[in-house]
């Protein structure tokens, strides 16, 4: 009797995979089965993470510590997702948002968080896309944001930047999947992440039903996948407000917008 070889573990690659939806991320793919490449800024909390998911699940989890604003840190990031093993999964989930209207901000600020949430995914998606289309199978999940089918911050550039995204996702999507490979953009709404309260932003007048856990973004959105969507909302909540930022009188939606991070007072706030 020949013994059968063994099926190579499932290899996902994860930005931003230090806290929040990325984070999540890396928990629920361990608990099933895959093997991690965890990329973030801050290596202390890469390698603790690293050490309580393969002392949970036994998984092989990989670090990279890497800022993605630069081009060194997505060179870095490129080089190993071109290398072997291979990445069957590459979450772009790595992003920012300025606390900071535009008219406000330091256009090195604004560059910056252009190059994190437009130019990284870009980069990223691209370097993972050749060695997927080779192989005719591998799946590509771009982090956007229900943000980007409107204008919910008038003077936040962060929902522009995830605009992009949306549509990139769904253009790739729709020209690799005859070649076998997945792209699909992961749209939720006001998530509990930590990154409002680190970043300074107040959303003390979001309502707590608009919060979404991330656990429950990261199970719809892989759900989603699983039914072959180029975009996933997460929870009916967030479908209804994209039919309503997508159709509603935009002076209506002015007029009922909540976030406040991209407005400008008089008194130069």
């Amino acid at each position: 009797m020949t013994d059968e070889p063994h099926p190579s573990p499932r290899r996902a690659l994860i930005t931003g995979a230090s806290l929040g939806i990325g984070e999540a991320f890396a928990r629920r793919l361990a608990a099933d089965g895959w093997d991690l490449v965890l990329v973030a800024r801050d290596a202390g909390r890469l390698d603790a993470t690293a050490a309580e998911l393969t002392a949970r699940y036994g998984r092989r989890v990989e670090t990279i510590s890497a800022d993605l604003s630069t081009d060194d840190g997505c060179t870095t990031v490129e080089r190993r997702l071109v290398a072997e093993p291979p990445v069957d999964l590459l979450v772009n989930n790595a992003g920012i948002s300025l606390n900071t209207p535009f008219v406000r901000s330091a256009v090195e600020d604004e560059a910056r968080l252009l190059r994190l949430n437009v130019l990284a995914v870009l980069r990223l998606t691209h370097a993972a896309l050749g060695p997927m289309i080779e192989r005719g199978s591998g799946t590509v999940i771009n982090v956007s944001s229900v943000a980007g089918f409107g204008v919910p911050m008038p003077g936040s550039t962060y929902s522009a930047s995830k605009a992009w995204v949306t549509n990139f996702s769904e253009s790739i999507g729709l020209s690799v999947a005859p070649l076998g490979v997945r792209v699909m953009a992961l749209c939720p709404g006001y998530t509990r992440t930590g990154y409002h309260e680190r970043a300074g932003i107040d959303m003390s007048r979001t309502p707590r039903w608009l919060w979404l856990r991330t656990d429950e973004v990261v199970d719809e959105g892989l759900r989603d996948l699983g039914k072959g969507k180029l975009v996933s909302v997460p929870s009916w909540k967030y479908k209804l407000a994209v039919a309503g930022l997508r159709h509603a009188p935009r002076r209506l939606l002015r007029g009922v917008s909540r976030d406040t991070r991209g407005r400008v007072g008089r008194d130069g706030g």
